[in-house]
């Protein structure tokens, strides 16, 4: 028997369109995610500047969790493309004004289209890879989004500056309307037939709930790693910060590959263990604040760990549902990932002025080992019907 034969392939024309949204979302969401709130605050103050942002990742949660409704009354299609020109089309208004009250509505108009962006898009792409090759075709789609994100990000500070804040809103806006034109190529609704069920019904699934759990835990320590490195390690060299965090993201990214190879040979369940292990002990190296090489290698681990769990979790989350039901999956991986790292930024922003940032980092990484009973019960828990 020919084994290559026997894989189905992961590339196909419809993945290849997904992809084309997915480099839209992120450019849309990054590019001028640290530009608004510079933005805001050359207008209106400090104030405005954390508000601005704010709005954009608090809408993003609670949408994120109201999507799979809207998924399942218009389709695939129709909710991608309502996301993305949420996602840039508000963003021109800004070109307008800068106004506090301003700012703040876009963003948080931007907030509702991402979060439909990416839980309509999340759910299409679990349907279109073959699910005996879904956690590295999860790999791969993800490896697209990040690096998007990973140049989006320093590109749009570097167009503001050489070109002007309405420079940013203008391509912010076209990229993700334009992509919009890619969307009728894709399915319109789940090829399974079925009923589908509401964020509610996935929060009273245990065989969801607890890898969800888990991933929150370790998105946790992203926020802290992205918040508080730059601060914990000031006063030491001045290449540290950036090169722990371009360590932790890099490591990330292949472990997320590494991850969705293995998994779908070995099984996903198997990484759990390892991902958590990985993210508590990196987190403990990174406390050691006065250590550049500790501080290096503890941001690598995490990032391996965290890495193994984005792709890891996802994958035996949708395992473990019908078709009809990828949404309200993607849906809580999602509010996981966002929630989890607003919470362990705030954590730590309250803790660490009574504590120092190394006793922070390290009772950190203290909580996440403890999160490790978590995954017994993520695994004992047989896949849903």
């Amino acid at each position: 028997m020919n084994v290559a034969a026997s894989r189905p392939p992961i590339v196909t024309g419809a993945l290849l369109v997904r992809m084309a949204t997915v480099v839209a979302s992120s450019i849309g969401f990054f590019l001028p995610f640290a530009v608004v709130p510079e933005y805001a605050e050359r207008s209106s103050g400090a104030t405005a500047a954390g508000a601005a942002n704010a709005a954009l990742l608090v809408t993003t949660v609670a949408v994120e969790l109201a999507a799979p409704a809207l998924v399942a009354r218009i389709g695939y299609r129709w909710a991608l493309g309502l996301g993305l020109l949420a996602l840039g089309a508000p963003t021109l208004v800004l070109m307008a004004s800068s106004d506090a009250a301003v700012v703040i509505a876009v963003s948080a108009l931007r907030g509702v289209g991402f979060a439909i962006t990416v839980v309509a898009g999340g759910a299409l792409t679990a349907e279109l890879v073959p699910a005996s090759r879904r956690g590295e075709g999860l790999a791969l789609v993800g490896l697209v989004s990040g690096v998007s994100a990973l140049v989006g990000l320093p590109a749009g500070s570097w167009l503001a500056q050489v070109a002007g804040y309405d420079a940013v809103f203008a391509v912010t806006a076209a990229v993700p309307i334009l992509s919009v034109l890619t969307v009728p190529f894709l399915p319109g609704r789940p090829a399974a037939a079925g009923r589908a069920a509401g964020v509610m019904a996935g929060l009273r699934t245990p065989s969801l709930m607890w890898p969800a759990a888990i991933f929150a835990a370790s998105a946790a320590g992203t926020g802290i790693l992205c918040t508080f490195v730059p601060l914990a390690v000031r006063g030491g060299p001045l290449w540290l910060a950036p090169a722990a965090l371009l360590a932790q993201s890099a490591t990330a990214t292949l472990a997320k590959w590494v991850a969705g190879r293995a998994g779908d040979r070995r099984g996903h369940e198997g990484l759990l263990l390892p991902g958590l292990l990985l993210s508590a002990a990196g987190m403990a190296a990174v406390s050691l604040t006065s250590w550049s090489v500790s501080v290096m290698v503890g941001a690598a681990v995490f990032g391996a760990g965290f890495g193994v769990l984005q792709n890891a979790t996802m994958t035996v989350m949708y395992a473990r549902v019908r078709p009809e039901m990828f949404s309200t999956v993607s849906a809580l991986w999602n509010a996981a990932y966002d929630s989890g790292m607003a919470a362990g930024a705030f954590a730590v922003g309250l803790l660490a002025p009574f504590t120092g940032y190394p006793p922070a980092l390290l009772i950190t990484a203290v909580l996440m080992a403890a999160a490790l009973p978590l995954v017994r019960n993520a695994r004992r828990i047989p896949a849903a019907a």
